[in-house]
């Protein structure tokens, strides 16, 4: 099956949480962000999110609800998720995923940059576009389990309610949305997890 192909490539050209952060950090001592196209506002980008991700990294709790749930798995499973350095919603995102992945030894987290790996991406599109975060959820036989992303419920509903009201996500509710993230600390990701693994086992 043609899917479980372009899974099974993308797979061999994964990084793990902490290699990808290397990556990150790597480029920017180059002063260069993740993926083919350079900017100086795609390396600031990079650069603001590895502060983010460094600063979650060491401040984010997981409640007692996601451990629960998270020690239900039994069985082994991979995370796989679609990311690169300078996205915002990726460096709010995936620390908590890491967070909740360490949880449990069935399951193993691992990352790609997004347009290195376009065939993947645009198997799981969301309305359309190539956003990202984008986590597909594996069982070991690399079925597809569940997809979750670019971002958490509550936040995507907020990106919804924006655009159909004002046709644009400007700058003013990029740092609201931001603004959301520094206050729910991963808390709506963990629910969205919860949610998804007690539908799906």
């Amino acid at each position: 099956m043609l899917m479980k192909k372009i899974i099974t490539k993308s797979l061999e050209n994964t990084y793990s949480y902490s290699s990808y952060k290397a990556l990150i950090k790597e480029l920017l001592a180059e002063g260069k962000s993740t993926g083919p196209n350079q900017s100086k506002d795609l390396t600031n980008y990079s650069l603001l999110n590895d502060k983010r991700m460094k600063r979650l990294d060491k401040t984010l709790k997981t409640s007692e609800k996601t451990q629960v749930e998270i020690a239900k798995i039994v069985a082994p499973e991979t995370w796989l998720v679609l990311t690169e350095g300078w996205c915002g919603d990726a460096a709010q995102n995936l620390p908590v995923i890491d967070k909740m992945a360490s949880l449990n030894k069935n399951i193993e987290l691992k990352l790609v940059l997004r347009d290195e790996n376009l065939a993947l991406m645009d198997l799981f599109l969301t309305n359309g576009g190539k956003a990202i975060p984008k986590l597909i959820r594996l069982d070991k036989d690399l079925n597809v389990l569940n997809t979750w992303g670019p971002r958490p419920k509550v936040a995507a509903k907020m990106v919804a309610d924006y655009k159909a009201k004002h046709g644009i996500l400007d700058a003013a509710f990029k740092q609201d949305l931001q603004i959301w993230y520094n206050k729910d600390k991963g808390q709506s990701t963990q629910n969205d997890f919860v949610e998804m693994i007690q539908n799906n086992g």
